[in-house]
């Protein structure tokens, strides 16, 4: 039997210093090796994004022209003043190679209709790349530190999908054990008029998903499922770039080439 045709997922990452003795800060493209498993499991091809220098939306879309699928990762906060803020006491360092590159990735694949999963922070870069805001310092509001227990461990708790949903229809309406590590999270209210529309929720009223329900597949949610061991989301974003990579060969397109 013939293995299934394999697409080609694109993920974001950092550009870091890091050591490996005797190297000591030297510059690397990092990206936690669950990603590259998870969808490898799903059965893709894996490659990965880091910043560009010349990052706009035209050189998105020309390495976007070679994948049928993408993935922003998590990471840092987003800087505050992308979504017209001042930054929070506890906000991490700004990225803005990160935050450039992932905002002109978001921008491309939705004019693209290429399938995008965001994950935690990427939830946040794709909502603020649609004009909308977050939310800083989740305990200021929930009265707790649940999303984030523990500084460099991953916590889990409960979220919803919402009857109906895309998300729905992957991971069920049951009540969902996800694993989590995030202080800030999408104004819900500000994403109005972006597309996007909410696809789950925690009980204390932070929004943990959301989706846009006319492109082909463009899901987001803020937590952390290459942490944990259910493939089902991965595996709904390497069908939906299977399938649109089946459709450009079917009309005689090769946008691999």
């Amino acid at each position: 039997m013939d293995r299934p045709v394999r697409p080609v997922v694109g993920v974001s990452c950092y550009v870091e210093d890091v050591d490996r003795r005797p190297w000591v800060a030297q510059r690397s493209a990092v990206l936690p090796h669950r990603y590259v498993e998870q969808l490898e499991r799903a059965g893709a091809l894996v490659v990965v994004l880091p910043p560009r220098p010349d990052a706009d939306e035209a050189m998105a879309a020309e390495v976007l022209s070679r994948l049928d699928g993408l993935v922003i990762a998590g990471g840092a906060d987003v800087e505050a003043d992308r979504y017209g803020a001042d930054p929070h006491p506890t906000s991490q360092s700004p990225r803005p190679d990160r935050d450039a590159w992932e905002l002109a990735l978001c921008r491309a694949s939705a004019s693209m209709d290429l399938p995008a999963l965001g994950i935690c922070r990427g939830m946040q870069v794709m909502a603020v790349a649609s004009g909308a805001r977050l939310e800083q310092h989740l305990p200021d509001r929930v009265g707790h530190e649940s999303h984030s227990p523990e500084p460099g461990v991953y916590a889990s708790h409960h979220a919803s999908a919402v009857a109906g949903s895309r998300l729905a229809g992957i991971l069920g309406t049951d009540e969902l054990d996800v694993p989590t590590y995030h202080h800030q999270a999408v104004v819900a209210d500000t994403l109005e008029g972006s597309g996007w529309v909410p696809s789950a929720w925690h009980a204390d009223g932070t929004l943990e998903a959301m989706e846009d329900p006319s492109p082909r597949f463009r899901v987001a949610v803020q937590w952390h499922p290459e942490a944990g061991e259910d493939p089902r989301l991965f595996e709904a974003l390497v069908e939906a770039a299977r399938e649109r990579l089946a459709d450009s060969h079917g009309h005689g397109a090769d946008h691999h080439g």
